[in-house]
């Protein structure tokens, strides 16, 4: 059955990837990773977050996935030895020159070609792996039949890995410029500022200083604005055609969405491999964390990657608005994360279940005292309830 990979940020989406099922995370270290702002796991954190995940029987990817300078490529020795000694399972590379590197300096750890490279046949897969790759990550651009012809023209012993959800770049494969041109933060270090989110309209050469909108739009238009790709309604058709690993974006993202977004492919993933549908709460999910307009990229048809928007904003339906630290003796013990009424329609997601959902009658601050609005963030509460529910359950709202 194919790996359900899912992404870690830092030590809370860690542990939410862990506990919400998937079979791997991707992270990243202090240097070489492609998401700066993701980039919080030092070596002390990198081998407690390992020790966990080995624990759950989860393993752990490190991201080495930029085009690194010369001084860089001279350190990058030394920075993967001790990443290796964290007891990491792999190294995400992209450079052919950290390849050679990381496979010279720790022969036995494993190497994915991470999608940086932009792999789109199986002539350029079949080198990486004769250099000592164990997997690559596919371009996102490769479709469902090429996906198919690399798996047939590959060494069976080595693995395909596809993005199936999250966000997409406007440039083939994240190999942009705009970042450096327009803001001086680049892109291949990780600190992309993400232009192609912006709003663009014209200016006429003779006339500086006067903005004209491209379209009909009085607030301009978002040319560059991609679409999120979401394929968990088609993951059979995935694996049908090869792929051994099934990747969710999101380094950058909060653990509310990592939570939810692994729980769903979990479900699907699972009913994949028992030969079931999809369960539709599953894909109903998928809806209910912050996400731009869906698509399935160009798996399937280029058309459906569209570009254009009204807006580069986000559709949100839920709020994300406490967790659950634990149950006692009848009584349900939580962190509130954002404001919410008793009187609101709470739902409670836990690890490897379908929402249910929640009517406390009142709450418990601590001071003791009976409330039905919660108010203070990060406040500790409490509530009454015959359902018990795992630690770091979540609950949730529908924001309308």
């Amino acid at each position: 059955m194919a790996e359900l990979l899912s992404p870690a940020g830092d030590t809370e989406c860690l542990t939410a990837a862990v506990n919400y099922g998937c079979d791997a995370v991707y992270l990243g270290g202090t240097e070489y990773g492609m998401r700066a702002s993701a980039a919080k796991f030092d070596f002390d954190t990198l081998k407690k977050a390992v020790e966990f995940a080995h624990s759950k029987n989860v393993r752990v990817y490190l991201t080495c996935n930029t085009i690194p300078s010369n001084g860089e490529i001279d350190a990058l020795p030394e920075y993967i030895k001790n990443a290796a000694a964290c007891g990491i399972d792999a190294a995400i590379a992209s450079d052919i020159g950290s390849v050679a590197v990381i496979k010279n300096t720790v022969p036995e750890l494993d190497i994915h070609i991470s999608t940086q490279s932009g792999v789109v046949n199986y002539a350029t897969a079949r080198e990486l792996y004769k250099l000592g790759a164990k997997r690559v990550v596919l371009a996102r651009e490769v479709d469902i039949d090429n996906i198919r012809r690399i798996r047939d023209k590959i060494p069976d012993d080595m693995e395909i890995e596809v993005f199936v959800h999250g966000a997409m770049c406007v440039s083939f494969s994240g190999r942009c410029l705009l970042s450096s041109f327009l803001t001086g933060r680049n892109a291949n270090k990780g600190e992309c500022a993400q232009p192609c989110r912006w709003k663009y309209d014209l200016v006429e050469e003779k006339r500086p200083g006067q903005f004209f909108p491209i379209g009909e739009d009085s607030e301009g238009t978002y040319i560059l604005n991609a679409k999120d790709l979401c394929m968990i309604r088609h993951l059979d058709k995935l694996e049908q055609a090869g792929v051994s690993s099934f990747k969710i974006e999101g380094r950058a993202k909060s653990s509310y969405y990592v939570a939810v977004v692994t729980n769903a492919y979990r479900a699907a993933v699972d009913a994949l491999s028992k030969g079931e549908p999809l369960p539709e709460w599953a894909a109903q999910e998928v809806l209910k964390v912050s996400h731009r307009p869906y698509c399935t990229g160009f798996f399937f048809s280029h058309d459906d990657a569209n570009q254009y928007y009204e807006s580069s904003g986000y559709l949100r339906t839920y709020d994300f608005v406490g967790v659950i630290d634990g149950c006692e003796n009848g009584t349900v013990n939580m962190t509130q994360r954002n404001y919410f009424t008793v009187n609101d329609e709470l739902e409670v997601l836990s690890p490897g279940k379908k929402p249910v959902p929640l009517k406390p009658e009142y709450l418990i601050n601590s001071n003791g005292e009976k409330i039905t609005i919660a108010n203070k963030a990060t406040e500790k509460l409490s509530f009454v309830s015959q359902t018990e529910f795992p630690a770091g359950s979540i609950i949730r709202k529908p924001t309308e």
